[in-house]
């Protein structure tokens, strides 16, 4: 297995290391540039970096799996099969998502309507496979207490399909600063590989593998300064990948671990939304009148608990260089993965 581990990761690096160059270059001629925010002046510089760049990790990271399964003889079942497909199926609502945003020239693709049906179909789709092929059963496997909670099918898929969802949407929102979702999405890879190793997880172990050395490469081109950006494409892919592969290992529930900045990120967007929602009032002038817009509506302003939302973005507003950011986020997630180990580990050892 440790053959395995080493020529998926160095593979994929070398590939995804290689075709860097010619896909940005190619992102550029063809004009398929980020548009920032207007919301988000800080980010101004980054107009127009070239996006879908995770077309690199993505490219790699599928021939790698494919590759390696077949000329080393793993053990290519429906694991392999169904975390592969569904990573590329989030990859191409990505895809529709950046290709729609650059058509309309703006930073709006896809509703979050037309993204979080297709996504729930998906993961349905997912789940009904594994179950179906026998491996995935209904029961929630609690980290550290080392006990599995039997539940009915029904509201075992339901809940399960909202955590790949929502895990799905959280690797989205955290690529926000350059390196930031794929430096933390490193180490989670590690981590499946890890457990793919103990479990003898075969199939886990080579495309984990193939995501930590497609990403590492990654990282070459999109650390701060980036040359690219992953785009929805590689961020949607990820959010795919990390949920397909904490549901084949059976333990959904660990992604709160070695999820945990993915958790913050999204709990902080809701947090702040929720308190500016609450605490919204009419703007008054300086003689206590409601201020009205252009179209005769009076404005509203509610409190924020954070500088801006997610909160990478309040740690740049508080002067951090993204380059902390993604450090310590990236060392956090390093440390919430060996604390998932050994709330995991007895389960095979």
């Amino acid at each position: 297995m440790t053959t395995m581990i080493a020529v998926s990761v160095i593979a994929s690096f070398l590939i995804t290391a290689a075709i860097g160059p010619a896909l940005i270059q190619y992102l550029r001629n063809m004009h398929f540039g980020q548009k920032i925010l207007s919301y988000v002046p800080e980010h101004a510089g980054k107009q127009n970096t070239p996006t879908m760049g995770g077309f690199m990790f993505i490219i790699s990271i599928t021939v790698v799996t494919l590759a390696v399964s077949l000329t080393l003889a793993a053990p290519f079942g429906i694991q392999s099969v169904t975390v592969l497909l569904l990573s590329l199926c989030y990859g191409v609502i990505g895809f529709i998502d950046d290709r729609t945003k650059i058509r309309k020239a703006e930073n709006e693709g896809l509703t979050s309507g037309q993204k979080f049906a297709l996504q729930l179909v998906l993961a349905l789709i997912f789940l009904t496979v594994l179950h179906r092929g026998g491996y995935l059963l209904p029961s929630l496997y609690i980290p550290f207490v080392g006990v599995s909670l039997e539940i009915p099918w029904l509201i075992y898929v339901v809940i399960a399909a909202f955590i790949m969802v929502g895990c799905n949407n959280a690797v989205n929102l955290t690529d926000g600063l350059d390196g930031l979702a794929a430096g933390v999405t490193l180490p989670v890879s590690v981590y499946f590989i890890v457990i793919g190793v103990i479990s003898n997880n075969v199939p886990v172990v080579v495309f984990a593998s193939a995501l930590a050395g497609g990403l590492a490469a990654f990282l070459i081109f999109n650390f701060n300064p980036a040359k690219v950006f992953m785009g929805d494409t590689g961020s949607l892919f990820l959010g795919g990948a990390v949920a397909g592969l904490a549901f084949a290992c059976d333990q959904p529930l660990i992604l709160v671990f070695v999820g945990f900045i993915y958790v913050v990120e999204t709990l902080s967007d809701i947090v702040q939304v929720a308190y500016y929602k609450a605490t919204k009032k009419p703007v008054l002038d300086e003689n206590g009148n409601p201020v009205r817009d252009a179209n005769g509506k009076i404005k509203m302003e509610g409190k924020r608990i954070f500088k801006k939302a997610p909160i990478h973005h309040h740690f740049q507003l508080c002067g951090w260089s993204e380059k902390k950011i993604v450090l310590i986020f990236a060392g956090i997630t390093v440390v919430m993965c060996i604390l998932a180990y050994f709330g995991v580990a007895p389960r095979y050892l």
